[in-house]
């Protein structure tokens, strides 16, 4: 029989897990932050342009959790690849495939910035924190954008993608109004190198596995019928 990728089984439990764990490592990472600096420490960060200061900071208090919500962010955006096409797939039409297409290419960037962080990081245990920030500051422009600015247009897609996708998901049916917009909000999450992950970071990607995770059940429970050639839509 003719599939087509990614399928039931991989869609459904990528709809689940993938903003369950996208989430997980935006929660992990604030968390691990806060706890890692003292509140004299975060004050000093507020104070600085980038993020980046009080993220290497918070690396060398804390080394393992720091790593640890990186890692699981990074798994987030491996398994959102799968989970946006199934979406697109749903959904249906060329509206739907743009934006997952768009958000897949976003998803590469956030893979490109998760090899900077943990370069970042490892710097710093090569030649100390005061070296590392001074070096990594200094170049931080181009480290954050990349080679040709390829990784920095990527991102991009993200933006635009969520949208196409959401506006997709909510004309074929597929998702209501209220969950066509947790989708488009959780498109509006930053992107880049060694950033910090705030409270509304948290609660927009929660909104995405509302949106989501519902789907990915009704899909591993092959329940997703056609009215008029598309699937019945999610009430809200």
């Amino acid at each position: 029989m003719k599939t087509s990728f990614p399928g039931r089984w991989i869609g459904g439990a990528t709809l689940i897990a993938g903003p369950i764990i996208m989430c997980a490592g935006y929660l992990l990472r604030h968390l691990s932050t806060v706890t890692a600096l003292t509140p004299q420490q975060q004050a000093w960060d507020e104070a600085q342009p980038f993020a980046a200061y009080g993220q290497l900071l918070a690396y060398t208090s804390e080394p393992f959790t720091l790593t640890l919500s990186y890692a699981v962010f990074a798994l987030g955006a491996l398994l959102l690849f799968p989970a946006f096409v199934a979406l697109a797939q749903q959904a249906g039409g060329h509206l739907a495939y743009w934006g997952a297409t768009l958000l897949v290419v976003g998803l590469f960037a956030r893979l490109y910035f998760a090899g900077a962080d943990q370069t970042a990081f490892q710097l710093t245990e090569v030649i100390g924190l005061d070296q590392a920030t001074s070096a990594i500051m200094k170049e931080y422009v181009d480290i954050s954008y990349g080679p040709w600015r390829v990784p920095v247009w990527a991102s991009v897609g993200q933006y635009a993608g969520s949208l196409l996708l959401a506006v997709a998901a909510w004309r074929s049916g597929l998702l209501g109004t209220a969950r066509a917009v947790m989708v488009l909000l959780a498109g509006g999450t930053w992107m880049g190198v060694l950033k910090g992950a705030s409270v509304p970071d948290v609660l927009v990607t929660g909104l995405l596995c509302v949106a989501l995770v519902p789907l990915g059940a009704r899909m591993l429970r092959d329940r997703l019928p056609a009215v008029g050639g598309r699937p019945k839509a999610l009430s809200w």
